[in-house]
């Protein structure tokens, strides 16, 4: 099947973790938002967010079009993938297992979002500078650990020799924290650097997972969008400590 996801063209951002998902795969899928001509770029992102004709319109991007489904949510769309694509236990209980650490990631994500925007999304960092220092100083102090600790728990559970969260085999779970680690150590590299000391299962994995050769080959690729101050992980230095 040749996938069309559908996710803002600048920006890693939640669409992020499903292109790592794809890519890994090796499956096939075209960026719509980033391509051009007829029935791509924005507008066609747009257009089928707002189209009349789905019965289930999805909220916000990303959303995956495979075949007549359209399927929105980052977890929602990374637990399809993951039964196709063998990114996930066959077991019932595994694929909840993963299916509940990749909510747990998204929980994640937002706490690091709101580090530079804690009122409002719709205002610009600069107006909210003041209340980004302190949400930045509390998440790094406490939040950040807590969910660091989490995975690293998880992981160590398995025992010395686990490779990946659920001990031999990866996951889109595995993707997802590599895409975690790599954001946090771009937005606040002091603090990551402690970190990286601190919680060294997740960097070994982030490690591991930089090294496969599909996820290397797309890193290398213009594919990968560089970070920005545009996306979910963003670095002002005044945030980091």
């Amino acid at each position: 099947m040749n996938y069309q996801l559908y996710y803002w063209p600048t920006i890693q951002g939640r669409g992020e973790f499903v292109r790592l998902a794809l890519e890994e795969a090796g499956a096939l899928y075209s960026d719509v938002a980033r391509e051009s001509g007829r029935g791509a770029g924005v507008s066609a992102l747009l257009a089928l967010m707002q189209g009349r004709r789905l019965a289930r319109p999805p909220f916000a991007p990303p959303f995956l079009k495979a075949g007549r489904l359209v399927i929105g949510q980052t977890a929602n769309i990374l637990q399809f993938l993951g039964a196709r694509h063998g990114l996930a236990p066959r077991e019932e209980g595994g694929r909840l297992w993963v299916h509940q650490l990749q909510l747990t990631v998204m929980d994640f994500v937002v706490e690091i979002h709101d580090t530079h925007h804690p009122i409002s999304g719709n205002l610009y960092f600069q107006q909210q500078r003041k209340e980004a220092r302190r949400r930045s100083a509390d998440f790094l102090k406490s939040r950040a650990p807590k969910f660091l600790g989490y995975f690293e728990d998880v992981m160590a559970r398995n025992g010395r020799q686990a490779r990946f969260l659920l001990g031999a085999r990866l996951s889109y779970g595995d993707l997802s924290i590599f895409q975690i680690i790599a954001g946090l150590s771009y937005a606040f590299p002091q603090a990551s650097a402690k970190f990286a000391r601190r919680y060294r299962r997740l960097f070994a994995l982030h490690e591991r997972v930089q090294e496969r050769p599909r996820i290397a080959a797309y890193l290398a690729s213009p594919r990968r969008i560089a970070f920005n101050n545009e996306g979910i992980f963003r670095h002002y230095p005044e945030l980091d400590a």
